[in-house]
């Protein structure tokens, strides 16, 4: 009966999370927009977005209004997504106004914003849907400077960017699923844990490198092999992962590490700041884990209260669901490779 349970909130977890859009799975990065004053009314614009976009939206920045561009804007490609660069003179300087972006709403993508004034502050803020602007303060303890404002900016991209990452999101239920709740599933989840850790850390810096496109297919076709040992589980099978859960998760852990790296190239890492940056933005994506084997647990609590009788099939829903949804991840990011 507990058993069945378990296969009950696979199966509500896995609607909520393939309903929630399965073709997105980190297909959005984040965006990147640098304001860099070069002297006393001028500054440097650098604006970098995805070039994989939501159908119809459109990033656009929103500059001070007392701001002109001042010739034409370079624009190259860069990774796996599109920058601009250009000038803009400002008679009043960026102290005081407001810099923001449109369409992040429509977008799926948030931005890092990042300011270098000439008194030497260095801005960081990450624009989103609910605060697309950021006013640019005279104080220089605004909560954007310094190291505390890389903690946070990293801290909320790594948070926001587990809580859009679908897939990992799947994986991570998967081996909930497979180990059930105890002792066995904590070491499980922080075996995982040290395993991206330590390949984000190296991708990141640039040590290890990996085409992005692969490694995004080999992420859907690990979550295609755990599902499979879902459906061997029900069959009364002992499973690789139920056997060694550890190696396993780690082992999978170092493949998705590489895809979170990828997040990170895009809007890069602040010189000075790389070890906050790297740390922060590993916080963020744990607590957003945590969170969410929190939200698995919650639901399984709630289903356990429950005075229902699942029917027996509904036992293979979970497996079949995470199964279907890494499929079309893997089919997808292969004609994309084939065909982009």
């Amino acid at each position: 009966m507990m058993r069945c349970r378990w296969q009950a909130l696979g199966v509500v977890l896995t609607v909520l999370v393939s309903w929630a859009s399965p073709a997105a799975a980190h297909q959005f990065a984040p965006a990147l927009l640098e304001l860099e004053e070069i002297a006393p009314g001028r500054a440097e614009v650098r604006w970098k977005q995805p070039a994989v976009r939501v159908q119809g939206s459109r990033l656009r920045p929103v500059l001070p209004v007392d701001c002109e561009g001042v010739g034409e804007p370079v624009v190259e490609r860069e990774g796996t997504g599109l920058r601009a660069s250009w000038e803009i003179a400002c008679p009043s300087g960026l102290v005081g106004a407001s810099v923001g972006v449109e369409g992040i709403a429509s977008s799926r993508a948030d931005v890092l914003l990042r300011v270098a004034l000439l008194d030497g502050r260095s801005l960081r803020h990450v624009l989103t849907a609910a605060a697309p602007s950021l006013a640019i303060e005279a104080d220089p303890t605004g909560a954007g400077s310094g190291r505390l404002g890389v903690f946070r900016s990293y801290l909320v991209l790594g948070a926001e960017h587990i809580a859009a990452g679908w897939d990992h999101l799947l994986f991570v239920m998967a081996l909930v699923l497979l180990i059930g709740w105890g002792s066995s599933l904590f070491w499980t989840v922080t075996a995982f844990t040290l395993g991206h850790s330590v390949t984000l850390a190296l991708a990141s810096l640039g040590w290890v490198s990996a085409p992005q496109g692969p490694i995004e297919a080999a992420i859907a076709l690990s979550i295609y092999v755990l599902a499979v040992e879902l459906t061997l589980s029900l069959r009364g099978r002992t499973t690789w992962t139920q056997r060694a859960p550890w190696i396993v998760a780690s082992g999978f852990g170092l493949l998705h590490g590489l895809g979170f790296a990828g997040a990170l190239r895009e809007v890069g890492l602040p010189a000075g700041e790389i070890p906050m940056a790297l740390f922060s933005f590993n916080v963020g994506i744990e607590l957003g884990q945590l969170a969410f084997v929190g939200v698995v647990l919650l639901v399984r609590a709630l289903l356990v209260a429950l005075p229902l009788r699942w029917p027996a099939w509904v036992r293979a829903l979970p497996a079949y669901a995470i199964g279907s949804c890494a499929v079309f991840w893997f089919c997808e990011r292969v004609t994309g490779l084939i065909y982009g």
